[in-house]
């Protein structure tokens, strides 16, 4: 269940980082608004699971890594936002830290 929660609250994250991307710094408040209500259901979700008895570290990684991946797939899909090749190697260290602190 724990598992879960940090991919939902992952996806909460990736949500509000689109919200805070389209709200253009505040411009269209509405959008800032909700990135801001979103990121804080993110943690909240992020506390449960805390609670719930998973490690901090292992928890923090697995959050980070859905929305720093899902982020980067949203700005790619909805902004037509592309990395540089360096980007690209950074999301594979992402993933190979994740598959190595899980192995």
């Amino acid at each position: 269940m724990n598992f879960l929660l940090i991919i939902l609250s992952g996806v909460l994250d990736i949500f509000a980082n689109l919200a805070l991307q389209k709200s253009d710094g505040f411009k269209n408040i509405w959008w800032g608004i909700l990135a801001l209500i979103l990121v804080g259901c993110a943690f909240l979700l992020l506390a449960i699971v805390i609670d719930n008895g998973m490690e901090l570290p292992i928890a923090y990684t697995l959050w980070g890594a859905v929305g720093i991946i899902g982020s980067v797939a949203g700005a790619y899909y909805f902004f037509k936002q592309r990395l540089k090749p360096i980007g690209y190697f950074g999301i594979a260290l992402v993933v190979i830290a994740v598959g190595l602190l899980h192995s």
